[in-house]
């Protein structure tokens, strides 16, 4: 073989080393590249499913989210309803707390209204205890007075005469004398005013006054013909004062109580009364 051939041959032969090298090389890097996209693909099918997984995550949270809001809103419902309770038990409170206010009031009102009731009690109490003492006393007296007035009677009956007027229609007077005393002057001539005559009937005069119980003893009684609820007109000085009306009578005198509350103020002892007709 001449040297040519060997060359050639040579070549060829490095060629196919090369040739060789280069599809070894290729077929490493195919096995790397495969075995990378397997690698890949792999990676692929697991981010694949992760993904799966994540939006299934995604799904449930979106739920959770859906539902954390329907809470959420049921939060604030509830919330704004609490609120509302809130303000009116607010509300409420300050209208108690203005209410036990008001009844502090009004227990220290009434506190005062039953301190004063006790003592306008203790003081009517007292006014009773007076008024009793003042009653007994008042009864004491009208007691001691119609002893006087029996035994004024009794001395009247003995003889003790104190006197007993008509007055005839002409408005003369002709008076029993009283022992001791001279007789009197017409009652004609004893007028200061001529407009104010005396009315015609049984005539007498007041022989005391009791202003307390609002009562006269006259001197005419049942022997002057006098009759219980007789009414008498009063002369002061010959000036009509005012009636009286007999409330007891004697054999010689007798009570007469005042018609006007006025009269206690008008009448005096030794006035003249005069009977209204009947």
């Amino acid at each position: 073989m001449n040297r040519q051939g060997k060359a050639a041959l040579i070549i060829l032969i490095v060629l196919i080393v090369i040739s060789l090298g280069i599809a070894g090389g290729g077929i490493v890097l195919y096995q790397k590249e495969r075995a990378r996209a397997i690698g890949l693909e792999e990676q692929v099918k697991q981010i694949s499913e992760k993904q799966k997984l994540t939006e299934d995550e995604l799904r449930k949270s979106k739920g959770q989210v859906s539902d954390l809001q329907v809470k959420l809103q049921d939060s604030k419902t509830q919330i704004d309803g609490l609120s509302a309770n809130l303000d009116k038990e607010k509300t409420e409170r300050l209208n108690l707390a203005a209410k036990q206010e008001q009844l502090k009031a009004d227990l220290e009102q009434q506190k005062t209204l039953r301190l004063d009731l006790e003592k306008k009690l203790s003081q009517a109490q007292d006014d009773v205890r007076k008024n009793q003492n003042q009653l007994k006393e008042l009864d004491a007296q009208k007691k001691d007075l119609e002893q006087k007035m029996k035994e004024f009677a009794d001395k009247q009956s003995e003889g003790v005469e104190l006197g007993n007027i008509v007055v005839t229609p002409e408005a003369r007077a002709v008076e029993k004398p009283v022992a001791g005393q001279p007789p009197e002057k017409p009652i004609s001539a004893k007028l200061e005013n001529p407009k104010v005559l005396a009315p015609t009937g049984t005539e007498g005069k007041v022989l005391v006054v009791n202003k307390e119980y609002n009562f006269a003893v006259i001197n005419l009684g049942s022997k002057n013909d006098i009759d219980i609820d007789d009414v008498f007109m009063v002369y002061h000085n010959n000036r009509y004062v005012g009636d009286i009306k007999v409330e007891k009578i004697h054999e010689a005198m007798a009570a007469a109580g005042f018609l006007t509350k006025d009269l206690k103020d008008k009448i005096s002892e030794g006035d003249k009364v005069v009977r209204k007709n009947k």
